[in-house]
């Protein structure tokens, strides 16, 4: 494994081409940044939706160090299969912390790995959109980590949560796996278009897409803060 550097944390290759001792790891450090995500409070500086991508475009060298498939299809649809499981299981260690910690969680205090505005805002965004809160919340950060938690602080129906969770989890794992695979296929074969050697540019465009709704959600002020303002 390489010299560590702070920045490699922001890095989705690094993920992908994680390898200790020269034993590969990317697929179980890909699946784990999933679950971490929604599960462990990580959601706001790991690199979620850009590893999923990216994850399409290197799918056959992350399951080629578990399993042997030959078929294109096969590979990619197994990846995103474990990636929504992955998917699925953070959200419902999020719900049950939430369920079991909501006072706590509103009562403590700000440090690097929990923000209580982001709670708060989560909420916000949760009321407004219910259930479908669950799948909205897959596709933009923050809110991706604290949406599960806030779903079992208001104690939301199991059921309902849990079909919004399996629904919401293969749609942003397939939607992202896929178009990264076969946009680098379609790239390379009609345009000779190489992704892998604009990954930046990729990390970059994808970061603003999916930060840009939660810059304006966040910048939109409340009734109260408008009504604070105008006094």
């Amino acid at each position: 494994m390489s010299e560590f550097d702070w920045k490699n944390l922001i890095d989705p290759l690094f993920y992908i081409h994680f390898d200790i001792n020269g034993v590969k790891m990317g697929l179980y450090i890909v699946l784990f940044i999933v679950f971490a995500e929604t599960g462990l409070f990580a959601g706001f500086f790991l690199p979620g939706d850009s590893l999923l991508f990216l994850s399409g475009i290197y799918n056959r060298e992350l399951i080629a160090n578990v399993f042997v498939i030959e078929d294109a299809f096969l590979n990619v649809a197994l990846l995103a299969t474990l990636v929504a499981i992955a998917g699925i299981l953070g959200n419902i260690v999020g719900y049950w912390f939430g369920s079991k910690s909501g006072n706590y969680l509103y009562n403590r205090q700000d440090s690097f790995w929990f923000k209580k505005k982001y709670l708060v805002q989560s909420k916000t965004f949760f009321e407004t959109h219910g259930g479908r809160a669950i799948i909205f919340a897959r596709f933009l950060p923050i809110f991706r980590t604290f949406a599960p938690i806030v779903a079992g602080i208001v104690l939301m129906d199991r059921k309902k949560f849990m079909f919004y969770n399996i629904l919401s989890s293969f749609i942003w794992s397939f939607s992202l796996i896929f178009a990264g695979h076969y946009l680098y296929g379609f790239l390379l074969e009609n345009y000779q278009i190489d992704l892998k050697e604009h990954i930046e540019v990729i990390v970059i465009g994808l970061v603003v897409i999916t930060i840009l709704p939660v810059i304006i959600k966040l910048g939109k002020k409340s009734p109260e803060e408008k009504e604070e303002s105008a006094q």
